[in-house]
């Protein structure tokens, strides 16, 4: 079955929906975004994310040190990290407990510097836009596809790219930043439409 991420949540019933739905992770954006949380307010949320579901702390621009200490304060056992330098850096995570996902942008064929999975995302990162899916280089094994993804085209993509994983923000979302359960529902119902 596809690995399905719903990412940007900020509020109990978007998070319990998303857990329910049986999605396999949900994303707590601590980078300058609409979506960012605290970490204060993000451990709570942490707490509800039950089952086979995990949470994931969304990091870009912040030192390791500062990955390592918010993940910690707010409950998160896996991170997302956007700007990983080296395998030093995804070393130092896993030191300190954590599951790492390493995102790039289309088209970086650096590798995964040691990390358990890649996120493939658009040229900029959580804009929403999606990546030149059918001639742009795509990460071998288990990787995760994003950017631009929405009900109305996450099977087509997936399809299209051979994805193992698909992560979704904007496309299931009302207005910027604030999620839609019919959406969420809909998404995943189009992911598993051809699992």
């Amino acid at each position: 079955m596809t690995f399905i991420k719903v990412c940007g949540l900020r509020d109990e019933a978007s998070v319990d929906l998303a857990v329910r739905l049986g999605v396999d992770a949900v994303g707590f954006v601590f980078a300058d975004s609409v979506r960012r949380i605290s970490p204060e307010d993000a451990a709570p949320l942490v707490r509800r994310v039950t089952g086979h579901t995990v949470a994931v702390g969304v990091f870009k621009g912040s030192p390791v040190s500062e990955v390592i200490e918010v993940a910690a304060a707010a409950g998160l056992g896996t991170v997302q990290v956007h700007d990983l330098k080296s395998a030093d850096d995804v070393a130092r995570l896993r030191e300190a407990g954590l599951g790492v996902i390493r995102a790039v942008v289309a088209g970086d064929t650096s590798g995964d510097f040691g990390a358990d999975r890649i996120l493939v995302d658009g040229a900029t990162a959580g804009a929403g836009v999606p990546w030149d899916w059918a001639n742009q280089s795509r990460p071998d094994g288990e990787w995760i596809l994003a950017g631009g993804l929405h009900p109305g085209n996450v099977r087509a993509a997936v399809d299209a790219t051979g994805a193992w994983g698909v992560d979704v923000s904007s496309g299931v979302e009302s207005s910027r930043g604030v999620k839609d359960a019919a959406l969420i529902e809909q998404f995943v119902a189009a992911v598993r439409s051809g699992d």
